[in-house]
C-alpha cells in the first residue's frame, strides 16, 4: 500500500500512507532501536574530574560488544586507543540519546496518526503528515534502522543476487526485504524534502 512519501504542495509538509501492519512493523524496529540504545547504561567513575561531572563525560570508553552498536558507533581513532576512549567518553551518550529520541519521535508520530497500541483492525490506514524537521528525524532513524538490519543480517555490497535466491518463507529474505523496504521509504523521504 505505501507509495513512499511526497511532499504536499500547499502545506509543504511530506505526508505518507502507511496500512496498519506497515505502521506498525515501522513502529516496532523504532522500538526495537530505543530499546538496544538505551539498553547499556553508562557507569559513572568516582575518581572523575570535577568539571567534568558538571557536564557529566561519563559516557562508555570501550567500543560495545554489540555489532550493531559499533556500527552505529564506530572507533573514531582506531590506530589510538587513548584517543578512541575518551572520544568515545565525550561523545557517545549523546549521539545515543539523539538516535533514540529519533526513533521514539517516529513512535510518537505514528501512533498521533492514529495507530493503536494493539492492531487488531484489517483495513486500517494511517496517514502521516511531517514538517521538513521532523521528515529529517525520521531520514536519520531510517538510516540507523538499515545500519542495524543490514549488521545483523551481514549485508554486503554486491551481495544482491544471493539475497534474491534466497525462498521466499525464508526469515532471512523477509528480513532482507523489510531492509529494502526502509530503504525505499527513506529515498521517497529524501525526494520528498529535495522536492
Amino acid at each position: 500500500m505505501t507509495t513512499g512519501f511526497a511532499r504536499h504542495r500547499r502545506s509543504g509538509r511530506v505526508i505518507a500512507t502507511f496500512t496498519g501492519f506497515e505502521a506498525d512493523l515501522l513502529r516496532s524496529l523504532a522500538g526495537q532501536l530505543v530499546e538496544l540504545l538505551r539498553n547499556e547504561a553508562a557507569v559513572p567513575d568516582e575518581h572523575a574530574d570535577p568539571l567534568e561531572a558538571m557536564f557529566d563525560f561519563t559516557g562508555p570508553t570501550e567500543e560495545p560488544e554489540d555489532p550493531v552498536l559499533l556500527r552505529l558507533f564506530p572507533t573514531a581513532y582506531p590506530d589510538d586507543g587513548e584517543a578512541a576512549s575518551e572520544f568515545r567518553r565525550f561523545t557517545e551518550g549523546s549521539l545515543r540519546d539523539g538516535k533514540a529520541n529519533a526513533a521514539a519521535s517516529v513512535i510518537d508520530a505514528l501512533e498521533e496518526a492514529g495507530l493503536p497500541d494493539e492492531l487488531a483492525e484489517d483495513g486500517l490506514v494511517v496517514d502521516v503528515e511531517l514538517e521538513p524537521t521532523e521528515a529529517l528525524t525520521w531520514m536519520k532513524s531510517f538510516t540507523d534502522v538499515r545500519l542495524a538490519l543490514a549488521t545483523r543480517l551481514g549485508v554486503e555490497d554486491g551481495d544482491e543476487e544471493y539475497w534474491h535466491r534466497l525462498p521466499d518463507d525464508d526469515p532471512r529474505a523477509q528480513a532482507h526485504d523489510i531492509y529494502e523496504w526502509v530503504g525505499y521509504l527513506q529515498e521517497t523521504l529524501v525526494a520528498a524534502l529535495q522536492d
